[in-house]
């Protein structure tokens, strides 16, 4: 498996990243689980919808977005909050869409991102619909895709692998395979070795990376990213993680796992070995956690305050985003 930083916060090889870089993907993944941990707590107040956190998946998402360059495409799914937040989706408008308020979604025009697809992979063939867009008009740019272990059921993967294989689309396709598809185990929905070895069948490269490795994950990505740039066509990611919450905040994962489980996974945290890392480098001190956490938790609670301030729309409103007005 594709890994440099060590679950101990040693390194197998030399960091492609320099040490402030490494301090700033720390940062945005504090920022990150700082969201989570608010959502889930406001989800259990009534204050939102049905939520899916995303805790123990840090790394995979913060990665991702950041091996993007200005104008790449991202459609991710209603756990990537992080990926697309990174990639320049709003804290107030995610947390506007999970208390219900479709105006969540509406992206602004200068930002490439999709809204989180609530339908598990319908998503994909999207991306590589804009994807091969980009390429006849002749960009650069690329779309990054983002879905988990269960998804590569759902014959909307197959049918975007296939689709973006053939056309040679500039598509990365990103799988977080978090062990659990809702409560069912990722080995005993598929017969493949691995999600990865899947990319064989459709004439791309498939790589197998340690999902919890913020820097594993960004090369990763950014290979492919370069690889579709040059014309060469899509690639596969299997970002190897764990979600250690629940599904969803309707789910109770104690009646299909034990705590066990969770516990030795508990040890690879991606946050806890580039904490460990950067101490070792004399990049990190609890002062700058301190303020870290208190910085990220402001930013957090203004989103949440602005998203609860949003006026209620009015019936005018919500039927103009329905339906168009008769022609003349």
């Amino acid at each position: 498996m594709f890994a440099f930083v060590n679950s101990d916060g040693t390194v197998r090889d030399r960091l492609p990243v320099t040490l402030e870089e490494m301090k700033s993907l720390y940062a945005d993944m504090v920022e990150a689980r700082t969201y989570d941990t608010k959502s889930m707590a406001m989800q259990r107040q009534g204050r939102l919808a049905t939520y899916a956190p995303f805790h123990g998946q840090e790394a995979a998402q913060i990665g991702a977005a950041a091996a993007l360059s200005e104008g790449d495409w991202v459609a991710g799914t209603y756990r990537d909050a992080a990926l697309n937040w990174r990639a320049g989706y709003s804290w107030r408008l995610l947390i506007l869409g999970r208390t219900g308020d479709e105006r969540g979604g509406e992206v602004p025009d200068d930002v490439n991102i999709l809204p989180p697809s609530i339908t598990v992979g319908g998503h994909m063939i999207h991306a590589v619909g804009l994807a091969w867009a980009e390429k006849l008009n002749g960009s650069h740019r690329i779309a990054l895709t983002s879905f988990g272990d269960g998804a590569t059921s759902e014959g909307d993967f197959h049918e975007a692998m296939n689709f973006a294989a053939v056309y040679q689309t500039p598509t990365v396709f990103l799988c977080q395979n978090n062990g659990y598809a809702i409560s069912y185990p990722t080995w005993e929905q598929t017969k493949s070795e691995t999600i990865a070895a899947k990319a064989g069948a459709y004439g791309m490269p498939g790589v197998r990376v340690d999902g919890n490795d913020v820097v594993a994950v960004l090369v990763a990505v950014r290979e492919a990213a370069d690889r579709a740039r040059r014309g060469e066509g899509p690639s596969l990611i299997e970002a190897v993680t764990y979600r250690v919450g629940p599904h969803t905040t309707a789910d109770d994962p104690t009646r299909y796992r034990d705590d066990e489980e969770a516990e030795s996974w508990a040890g690879r945290d991606p946050l806890l070995r580039v904490r460990l890392l950067l101490e070792k480098a004399g990049g990190w001190d609890e002062t700058w956690q301190s303020e870290l956490e208190s910085t990220s938790s402001d930013v957090i609670e203004e989103a949440v305050e602005w998203a609860e301030r949003v006026p209620e729309p009015t019936r005018e409103e919500m039927l103009s985003r329905m339906f168009a007005p008769e022609d003349g």
